[in-house]
């Protein structure tokens, strides 16, 4: 089977690719290497089954010669972190929704199965934990907070998603919980993660934004791939969408003192306000928690990685790989 990864050079994308090409597929990636890095595909470019193109997915005449040639689609590449989201706006709304519609656009027109990699993000500020696929209100902030330009592009990726399935594509989305993991950075996913690493294993202080009383889930990247190819590989899981994440609610302050522990760190906890760091009107989500049953019942997919287990081995992953 011949499957194209959009963004698979990515931190996500790229250990997809792995997994991908170790059960004997055969793999295309499509990569502009905005956020995604040649370094995390490079073990994989003398492969026979492997194929990599440097270019974007806004490019329609590669893409449907791409997807044409194509069985299934992983479509995981986008504007991701939000410090870049913020920073940029204008441009991850078009990669995340332009690049999605021509995505979509071909598939149904070639009739491909497709997955949509979406995001946690689309929960927004809601308050309803934890975070049901279909009965959560999405809650956001003003338009002219450019943090939820993310979670707005990618609903509208879904909402097409969801329009080609009503025309009878075989199309799965999932959302994304807080991945992290070895080849994490501090440009992408994994941010909090990376740049809490980072600091500890250079002794500067940790630095956590607000009061570190936010909650998060954190997934360990195996899981999230096992968890997307669950999606992509279990039939009547189509037209739908799953949360992929552990339930495991650890606040940033705790994953600050862990990582701090598990390096073995002197570094100091501090605190500083996210204006300090994302700007002016800078917002955040109190709590991100998913619920789970879908994805335990439609995909048998759970998260198995405990966060201490999935710290270790990106701490261990970070020393070996970065000159901090």
């Amino acid at each position: 089977m011949k499957i194209l990864v959009t963004g698979g050079a990515g931190y996500i994308g790229s250990h997809l690719v792995d997994k991908l090409l170790a059960a004997g597929e055969e793999v295309c990636v499509v990569d502009n290497l905005t956020t995604g890095n040649i370094e995390n595909i490079k073990h994989n470019l003398s492969n026979p089954r492997f194929q990599f193109t440097n270019d974007s997915v806004l490019n329609e005449t590669l893409m449907e010669r791409l997807i044409k040639e194509s069985d299934v689609i992983y479509h995981l590449a986008a504007a991701v972190g939000v410090k870049h989201i913020v920073d940029d706006p204008l441009t991850s709304i078009k990669t995340n929704v332009k690049g999605t519609d021509i995505v979509l656009d071909l598939a149904h027109r070639y009739w491909k199965k497709t997955l949509i990699a979406s995001t946690s993000e689309i929960y927004g500020k809601s308050n309803q934990i934890p975070f049901d696929e279909h009965k959560t209100e999405r809650v956001l902030g003003s338009t002219k907070i450019d943090r939820w330009a993310y979670s707005t592009s990618k609903a509208i990726d879904e909402h097409l998603a969801f329009a080609y399935s009503k025309k009878g594509l075989p199309v799965v989305i999932v959302r994304y919980f807080n991945s992290y993991g070895p080849r994490i950075d501090e440009g992408g996913y994994g941010t909090v993660v990376a740049r809490f690493i980072k600091q500890a294993l250079k002794g500067k202080p940790i630095t956590v934004h607000g009061d570190g009383k936010q909650t998060r889930c954190f997934t360990y990247v195996d899981d999230t791939v096992r968890g997307t190819i669950s999606a992509c590989t279990t039939n009547d899981a189509e037209g739908d969408v799953y949360n992929i994440g552990s339930n495991q609610e650890t606040s940033i302050y705790q994953l600050a003192e862990l990582i701090k522990e598990l390096t073995g760190s002197s570094s100091e906890i501090t605190q500083s306000s996210y204006e300090s760091y994302y700007g002016k009107g800078f917002e955040d989500t109190v709590k991100r928690v998913p619920s789970i049953v879908s994805a335990k019942k439609k995909l048998r997919f759970e998260a198995k990685v405990s966060l201490q287990e999935g710290l270790k081995r990106t701490i261990e992953w970070c020393k070996e790989n970065y000159s901090y």
